[in-house]
């Protein structure tokens, strides 16, 4: 039986019922009694046989009510994709790779189409596929979405990792990936517990910081030599520097977002290093991999920032340990462009659940290789050829004359100047 008829029949049942009525309902003493109940029979015409009319009407009537109802609603069900509501919907993790230009960040602004970020083509993509409902897209919290950290504007990633609930669909990578564009990938795809959170499940994150190695010539050096080779020496005292930032410190002095006696200002620092030079293009590139816990906003920018100024030597060392204390110092912070998170770690996670016999464990080893040929492709032409193009490293080199680094951010600013403190938000590298 079709929609239509199923409601020409309700229709129909209401009519012969006729109206309702405020205590009874409606009047159903046109039903007659139904037989074989094993009830006394009654005299006919008295008070007691009309009562059990009615209420023998009124059974009958809501059970066909009820069975018409029920049969709509199956209808309806298949009319409107009920295919996919009998797929079973699960926790799952998807590592994401993406080339961040062009982006006001990560984090989806709901409501704002002025500034595209990369979950909004992202969660497009979930949308088309069909493992999500349209309206889990409008509203992310109905599918648990979650990243497991923010990426400012510019910023890119080859190892994101996001937690969300999916219809289980065949093909779905494969799926998703064809409503993407090309620099945004979904490169794997484990199941994970009901509960996994993958901000909250984060042991440490991994970013590396990619910068043509002119930065750290000396300032008496052409800040745009692109002929310039890092020495050594010079890569040597870089990493001593690096060296001081591991351990546990307070990093207000490396946010605008905190206070030099927040607790939360204090972060963790497993390494800091940077690695070998390469020659991309004719230019001498150099990365820098950090290790933390967890950042905050514009951290691992500014860490990188003020160690390019001490190398540079635009600021004593002595404005590093400076920089523990309450006092509040005048960081430059390096551009967005060369900053990439590379990879998430789950460790805790991994040895409670990743060898239970019904979890794989989150390390993303049989992907490896799809990252890298990603990062080939798609990160590292993108820092070289915008670096060579719109020179965004060499104009903020220009800047760090500009920074007072003996004195204070107070002090800098003039006697009985207040420095602003921005609103809170994700434009950042935290998590």
């Amino acid at each position: 039986m079709g929609l239509p008829s199923l409601r020409a029949a309700a229709w129909a049942l209401r009519r012969a019922c006729g109206p309702w009525t405020p205590r009874l309902g409606p009047r159903l003493l046109c039903l007659p009694p139904m037989a074989g109940n094993g009830e006394a029979p009654v005299p006919v015409g008295t008070k007691q046989e009309q009562d059990r009319k009615v209420r023998r009407g009124w059974q009958g009537a809501a059970r066909i009510w009820e069975e018409t109802e029920q049969q709509a609603k199956r209808l309806r069900s298949s009319e409107g994709g009920g295919q996919h509501r009998k797929l079973p919907k699960r926790k799952v993790v998807l590592l994401v790779a993406y080339s961040g230009k062009g982006y006001h960040g990560m984090q989806r602004n709901v409501g704002s189409s002025k500034f595209k970020t990369i979950e909004d083509d992202l969660v497009s993509a979930l949308v088309r596929s069909g493992c999500i409902p349209e309206n889990h897209g409008e509203d992310m919290r109905k599918m648990s979405f979650q990243r497991c950290a923010r990426t400012d504007k510019g910023v890119s990633a080859a190892g994101q990792v996001v937690s969300l609930k999916v219809w289980l669909i065949d093909d779905l990578l494969e799926k998703i990936n064809s409503h993407l564009p090309s620099h945004i990938r979904i490169l794997g795809l484990k199941r994970v517990t009901g509960g996994f959170n993958s901000k909250n499940k984060c042991d440490a994150r991994t970013y590396f910081y990619m910068l043509p190695t002119f930065a750290f010539a000396h300032k008496d050096h052409d800040a745009q030599d692109e002929t310039y080779r890092l020495h050594a020496e010079t890569l040597g005292h870089v990493n001593r520097l690096l060296a001081c930032y591991r351990g546990t410190h307070n990093f207000h002095n490396f946010t605008s977002q905190k206070g030099p006696r927040e607790p939360s200002a204090r972060r963790y620092i497993l390494d800091m290093f940077c690695e070998e030079p390469f020659v991309r293009e004719g230019m001498e590139f150099a990365v820098i991999k950090v290790k933390g816990q967890s950042f905050m906003t514009h951290q691992i920018r500014k860490m990188v920032g003020l160690v390019v100024a001490i190398v540079k030597g635009y600021a004593p060392e002595s404005v590093l340990e400076r920089c523990w204390g309450e006092a509040k110092v005048d960081v430059p912070k390096a551009p967005g462009l060369g900053l990439v998170l590379e990879r998430v770690h789950f460790e805790k996670y991994n040895q409670r659940f990743g060898h239970d016999g019904l979890h794989e464990p989150l390390d993303w080893a049989r992907e490896e290789a799809e990252v890298t040929a990603f990062k080939e492709q798609h990160i590292y032409p993108t820092i070289i050829g915008t670096e060579r193009h719109e020179r965004s490293m060499a104009q903020w080199l220009s800047t760090l004359p500009m920074h007072d680094f003996s004195a204070t951010a107070h002090a800098a600013a003039g006697p009985g100047a207040k420095v602003p403190r921005p609103l809170e938000g994700s434009d950042g590298d935290s998590d």
